[in-house]
């Protein structure tokens, strides 16, 4: 049998993990000489305390190819073979950990593959392949699916304020003063697995608006799944959803608070919609 191994970024809920018998490999969030495992020793209010005490953002760091290799070693003895999916090598190690550590266990069938996405829009993907699993298609077949995804698939994220890419000197200080004073939001997009802030609008209710008309303009009419992605901001994420299950073609949805070692990026209030086109699994 496959099993899956990804990463705390996907922002998987338990109760799917639990079902699927999904690994995740934790990300390391430090700050200065203290440093934690995401979903292990810190959760999300520990980490928005820790940024308010010490006025700072902290560092985080891919798991260690050893973690991917301890698990790779269990796996293959327990007789199965493994897919890894990870968050966009872009803006992680982690891929090239989980690559460095499928070399480490050559006697084991291991397949790599890069989301070149975040949090849910990784999530989806593994959600897509644990199903697949599930109706015992082939790893070939599998890969195939996860390529579609992640070239159709869309993501649009605005920060609440500028505060924190300011901390983990995303933008200038200044400009980013002046930014906020004006109440300037941009909308950030994932391309080619790389987050890029592109255009602008004045308010909070303005991005909130771009965001439903960038999913419009990428799908129309057709089926899609969807995914509500926030930091600390459920009450906005629930409204974007209904508004969004309003004026799209919804087959599934997920939402999700964003997991600390992305929030690291953004801060509290970022938020932001993944859409990719629903199709069924080949038989």
């Amino acid at each position: 049998m496959i099993k899956i191994v990804a990463d705390t970024t996907c922002n998987l809920p338990d109760d799917i993990l639990t079902q699927y018998d999904i690994r995740l490999a934790p990300i390391s969030i430090q700050f200065g000489d203290e440093t934690f495992e995401e979903g292990i020793n810190i959760d999300r209010a520990a980490f928005y305390a820790k940024i308010d005490e010490l006025g700072m953002m902290p560092k985080t760091s891919q798991p260690p190819p050893a973690w991917f290799a301890q698990h790779f070693r269990e796996l293959h003895a327990q007789g199965h073979s493994i897919l890894v999916i990870t968050i966009t090598r872009k803006h992680s190690g982690t891929y090239d950990s989980a690559v460095l550590a499928k070399s480490m266990v050559p006697e084991a069938e291991i397949e790599v593959f890069d989301s070149a996405s975040i949090s849910l829009g990784t999530g989806w993907m593994i959600l897509e392949a644990a199903r697949a699993i599930e109706r015992g298609l082939s790893m070939d077949s599998i890969l195939e699916r996860l390529r579609t995804i992640r070239e159709q698939a869309r993501l649009f994220l605005t920060p609440a304020t500028l505060k924190y890419l300011q901390m983990s000197g995303r933008v200038g200080r200044l400009q980013g003063a002046i930014a906020s004073l004006l109440s300037v939001k941009p909308i950030i997009a994932l391309k080619d697995g790389v987050l890029e802030a592109g255009q602008k609008v004045r308010t909070r209710s303005k991005a909130l608006n771009r965001l439903l008309e960038l999913i419009a303009e990428a799908f129309g009419d057709t089926p899609i799944n969807l995914a509500v992605i926030h930091a600390r901001v459920a009450e906005e994420g629930n409204h974007l959803l209904e508004r969004a299950r309003g004026m799209f073609n919804i087959r599934e949805f997920m939402i999700g608070d964003l997991v600390a070692s992305l929030a690291v990026h953004g801060g509290p209030g970022v938020i932001g919609l993944f859409a990719y086109p629903a199709e069924d699994l080949p038989a």
